[in-house]
C-alpha cells in the first residue's frame, strides 16, 4: 500500500529537479509512493511545469525552508513522510532502505536519513564526505540534504518543522534526539554546483560558523545573511 508522501521545498529549482525526480520514479516504488510534493515560494522559471510533467502536487508557501517544509508537511496526506532537498538524488534502490525502516515498528518514533555523499569523484569531495560522516557519528547532526523519514505521527509528536530561515534542520534533528536518528543504507547525492562555485574550503568553514552562531543563540534571521 502506499503511504509515503515525498516533500520537497523548491524555489527556482527546475535544473536540480530533472535529475532529483527519476529515480523517486521508479517501477519498484510505485506501491510505496503516495504523492510528491513541491512546497514552492514562488519560482519563477519552470519548476511548476516540471512538476505537473512528473505528476506531482504543488502547494504554495512563503519563501524559507523551514516554512516551505511544513507547508508542504502539512498538505501531506501519507502516514510516512521523506523531506528531501531539491537538488538532492537518491541512489537507484532508495527504496528498500525505506521499505525496511517503515516496516519495522520500532522506528515509529524514531527518524532516518541517508549516507551524504556529492556528485563529485575528486579528493576534496570524498574529504569532506568522511567530515559530514563524523559530524553526524559524534554529534548526532544529519543535515536536510541527507534527507529525513519520520512517520506523521511522530513528527506531529515532536511539533514539526519550525518556520526558520535556516537551520531548520538542526532544530528539528535536535529536538527528535540523536538516540532516535538512524542511518539507512543508501546514499543521498547533493550537487557539489555550491562547493565548486565557493570552494570546498570557505563553503563548509562558512557553515560551521552558522552553526555555531545557532548554538550560541543567535536568531536564524541573523545567520541566514551569513550563509548567503
Amino acid at each position: 500500500m502506499a503511504e509515503l508522501s515525498i516533500i520537497i521545498p523548491t524555489l527556482n529549482a527546475s535544473a536540480g529537479l530533472r535529475r532529483s525526480l527519476p529515480p523517486l520514479a521508479a517501477f519498484e516504488a510505485i506501491n510505496l509512493v503516495h504523492e510528491v510534493i513541491f512546497a514552492d515560494a514562488d519560482s519563477d522559471d519552470d519548476t511548476r511545469a516540471v512538476a505537473e510533467a512528473s505528476g506531482a502536487r504543488v502547494v504554495q508557501s512563503e519563501r524559507g525552508r523551514g516554512q516551505q517544509l511544513a507547508a508542504g508537511a502539512e498538505a501531506a496526506t501519507g502516514r510516512w513522510m521523506l523531506f528531501l532537498h531539491a537538488d538532492t538524488s537518491l541512489d537507484l534502490r532508495w527504496y528498500e532502505a525505506v521499505w525496511t525502516f517503515m516496516q519495522d515498528s520500532a522506528n515509529g518514533n524514531r527518524a532516518g536519513y541517508f549516507r551524504f555523499k556529492l556528485d563529485d569523484k575528486r579528493k576534496r569531495a570524498k574529504l569532506l564526505e568522511r567530515l559530514v560522516s563524523l559530524r553526524v557519528h559524534l554529534f548526532g547532526l544529519p543535515y536536510g540534504d541527507q534527507g529525513l523519514l519520520i512517520s506523521r505521527a511522530f513528527y506531529d509528536e515532536i511539533g514539526g518543522y519550525r518556520p526558520l530561515p535556516l537551520m531548520e534542520d538542526v532544530d528539528i534533528v535536535r529536538r527528535i534526539g540523536r538516540r532516535r536518528l538512524v542511518r539507512l543504507s543508501r546514499n543521498a547525492v547533493t550537487s557539489a554546483d555550491r562547493y565548486h562555485r565557493e570552494g570546498y574550503l570557505w563553503r563548509p568553514v562558512r557553515n560551521l560558523g552558522c552553526l555555531l552562531l545557532y548554538f550560541l543563540g543567535v536568531p536564524a534571521r541573523f545567520i541566514v545573511r551569513l550563509y548567503g
